[in-house]
């Protein structure tokens, strides 16, 4: 284990460019596959590129306000305190890495923006108090949970769903089939031993341990002498304005959750983080103030988020999904087409780094492939979501909310994760192998 987590560190530190690097090099590397390989022209590819840049625009909204939220639920002292407790328990830097692994994946589990912030500040914490914990383990142990596929992942809900666009092709399938199938279920649970087990083992020694040394969540008392401000500003200073304000999405939460059950969007979970923010912050001014700090966490979501909708608009427009997807089902037969759709879908994940907009392009290729070659639809549709999961261990597309919080780059954490790729991709691999047998 510690070989192969050198070996990856070394690498990554050599040869991985920063993010923004990255996602330059990618554009140019999938302009270049497409006039080449695709034949498509220089303006084709332009278009594509241009066409594709605005169309994260709105998750990328999203994204800066989850972490906006989370930023001010976390600066609250309440859940400071939650966050103690946690802190409290590892009795050495090995358990403090393997509860951020299990408490992150387990949040990520019930829903992707809340797994990323509790997971940012639980490593925060745990690498600001945990004598000799490596800070950039504790957050690459924290980003690792996200292979999880949980009760909001995309592909096999929309698959479940009335009217999805192949319907035609192989019907409803239930997410009783796919997402908490026996097989997939154990999986899951495998995976998540895995992710304890992988980061209790890696133990950096001596000069390369980076404590955190940042301030604690919150280290502001709240209290403020507001005797010689005028009315107006002694007004910010208040509860009453925040209780005021989250009446109004706690209003619409409880009409939601009686009209529609318990379903989560990214949308409901920006509220949902926005309420408890207005209700455990004191006042107006301090719930200003987190949101300030907060705000330079989301640089890299700001500008880096559409360079990778301008890739995916050019991979879209040249066709080059879908000629790898053709090419893995030529080579494909009955048993290795779940394992082949899974390398398949983790490849053009790098690419294209939005489950739901890989699967518009991938999905009918591959299901059309699953149901001539009489392959089992099911493992099909999982097969392709883990994929989609794989690679996003070592993309730092996914990684950006969390390094913003954290104050890392994405080569600190890299090592690690591509270690956890290398591992992870192993592991479901063999479970699709053992599946094709049974």
């Amino acid at each position: 284990m510690q070989f192969l987590t050198r070996l990856c560190l070394k690498f990554v530190q050599t040869c991985l460019p920063n993010a923004m690097l990255l996602a330059i090099a990618l554009s140019a590397v999938v302009f270049l596959l497409g006039v080449t390989i695709e034949g498509q022209s220089a303006y084709t590819m332009l278009n594509g590129w241009g066409e594709g840049f605005s169309n994260l625009y709105k998750f990328a909204m999203q994204m800066c306000l989850i972490l906006l939220t989370g930023f001010v639920i976390a600066k609250t002292p309440i859940v400071a305190r939650l966050i103690d407790r946690l802190v409290d328990i590892p009795d050495n830097p090995a358990q403090a890495a393997g509860i951020i692994a299990v408490v992150s994946m387990v949040t990520f589990y019930i829903n992707w923006g809340f797994g990323m912030i509790v997971g940012a500040f639980l490593a925060r914490e745990m690498g600001r108090r945990v004598p000799g914990l490596h800070f950039p383990l504790a957050v690459a142990a924290a980003y690792s949970g996200e292979i999880v596929r949980g009760t909001t992942a995309s592909i096999p809900l929309l698959m479940a769903s009335e009217g999805n666009f192949m319907q035609d092709v192989v019907g409803i399938v239930p997410i009783t089939d796919t997402l908490y199938s026996w097989w997939n279920v154990a999986l899951t649970l495998v995976l998540l031993a895995l992710l304890y087990f992988v980061f209790t083992r890696v133990k950096p020694e001596g000069d390369e341990v980076k404590q955190f040394q940042g301030e604690p969540l919150n280290n502001d008392t709240g209290i403020v002498d507001t005797r010689q401000m005028p009315w107006a500003e002694k007004l910010e200073h208040y509860r009453l304005p925040n209780l005021v304000l989250a009446l109004l999405p706690l209003g619409y939460l409880v009409i939601n959750f009686q009209q529609l059950g318990f379903t989560l969007s990214l949308n409901l979970v920006i509220l949902i983080f926005l309420t408890i923010g207005l209700l455990l912050q004191p006042s107006p001014a301090s719930f200003g103030k987190a949101v300030k700090e907060g705000v330079l966490s989301c640089r890299g979501i700001i500008m880096q988020f559409p360079l990778y909708a301008g890739i995916a608009g050019m991979v879209k427009v040249s066709g080059l999904a879908d000629t790898l997807s053709t090419w893995f089902v030529d080579i494909a037969n009955v048993h290795t087409f779940p394992i082949l759709t899974f390398v398949s879908a983790g490849i053009i994940n790098i690419f294209i780094p939005s489950g739901g907009g890989q699967w518009a392009i991938q999905g009918p290729i591959m299901l059309d492939a699953a149901k001539t070659l009489g392959a089992d639809i099911p493992q099909t549709i999982m097969a392709f979501t883990w994929g989609d999961a794989w690679t996003n261990q070592m993309q730092p597309f996914w990684a950006l909310p969390l390094l913003g919080v954290a104050g890392l780059s994405a080569r600190d954490i890299m090592g690690y994760c591509v270690m956890w790729t290398l591992l992870c991709g192993a592991t479901i691999i063999a479970a699709f192998v053992l599946l094709s047998m049974l």
